[in-house]
């Protein structure tokens, strides 16, 4: 299969991103400039490396219902919403991120879930009136800081702005209506947001209590899914084994931590970086996931950098539920 690469890596002044990033453009000659175009509500940024998937059918929102941490049952046409794919013991396997047309609910995922999700989906029709597609090669994803006025494009809106489902054939044209964004930004923006993302900020022990997607892509009041009786248990018992936080890196260091690089407390490996990235006024930031028994107030090493860190999964996430015993 030959690597993807975006038509808008010909803009001039486009710089290529790398893993897992590929294929679309790391930044268009002024990272921070365009930074604060998305901060001010200009710009977008060609996602088109993501993948696109596609149910359709009369029972689709029962039918995901069942299989993934949201509940969508009644999900209205156009609310946007996101999910998780879990494994028999909780695990995370896929993040997605849709909006139901009324027709279909569509979702973007990391490119490398598309197919296996794909599959998984397949396997669990059985008799349910639905179809699955993978509409990758037809269909890009472009993120907008800010709803734009209603066009004919499907879109998933939220607070920080918009996924826009674009047919590949109008990219170019799209992103041109205005001065295109890089990844670099749209990342610092997002680790600012403190939004973990699948693969960069989990690993395959994640559970979704660890990363602070209880709420936002995983619904308490349901069960019927995969994984439901450890999201249950640990939301009861509370104290999840690991725990997100934000590192304010060093700005001294020309160099940003590598993915994958330990955080540090007194010489002992207490936990990983995931995603990192300068930002515009925060200076280098990063999301970490950290033991949960590391003291909150610590100053800790990431990949060999000075590095603060700021709570974003309260150590003793979930055990407000417990009751009180005397």
């Amino acid at each position: 299969m030959d690597a993807y690469r975006s038509p808008l890596l010909a803009t001039p002044g486009a710089v290529a991103a790398t893993e897992p990033d590929e294929g679309v453009a790391a930044h268009y000659g002024d990272p921070f400039r365009e930074q604060r175009r998305l901060v001010a509500g200009e710009g977008a940024v060609d996602l088109s490396h993501r993948g696109v998937l596609r149910v359709s059918g009369p029972e689709r929102l029962h039918w995901l219902h069942q299989l993934i941490t949201q509940h969508v049952e009644h999900l209205e046409p156009h609310q946007s919403t996101s999910a998780l794919v879990l494994d028999a013991n909780g695990r995370v396997e896929h993040a997605l991120y849709g909006v139901d047309d009324g027709e279909a609910f569509w979702f973007h995922t990391e490119r490398t879930s598309a197919e296996p999700l794909r599959d998984y989906l397949e396997k669990m029709k059985f008799w349910s009136q639905v179809e699955v597609a993978d509409l990758t090669d037809e269909f890009a994803v472009v993120w907008e800081p800010l709803p734009a006025p209603a066009d004919a494009h499907l879109s998933r809106v939220t607070e920080r702005g918009r996924d826009v489902f674009v047919p590949r054939a109008e990219l170019t044209a799209y992103v041109g209506r205005t001065e295109p964004a890089g990844v670099w930004a749209y990342e610092a923006l997002r680790i600012e947001a403190l939004e973990p993302r699948q693969g960069l900020d989990t690993d395959e022990r994640t559970i979704p209590h660890e990363v602070g997607w209880i709420g936002t892509a995983v619904h308490l009041d349901k069960g019927c899914y995969r994984g439901q009786e450890t999201v249950a248990r640990v939301h009861t018992l509370g104290r999840p084994p690991r725990r997100l936080v934000l590192l304010h890196l060093d700005g001294s260091v020309d160099t940003l931590p590598e993915h994958g690089a330990a955080v540090e407390l007194d010489g002992r490996a207490v936990g990983t970086v995931g995603s990192a990235a300068r930002h515009h006024e925060l200076g280098p930031i990063a999301l970490a996931v950290v033991k949960r028994n590391t003291p909150a107030d610590a100053e800790l090493l990431a990949g060999g950098v000075a590095a603060g860190q700021e709570v974003v999964v309260d150590p003793e996430a979930g055990l407000h539920v417990r009751p009180q015993l005397r």
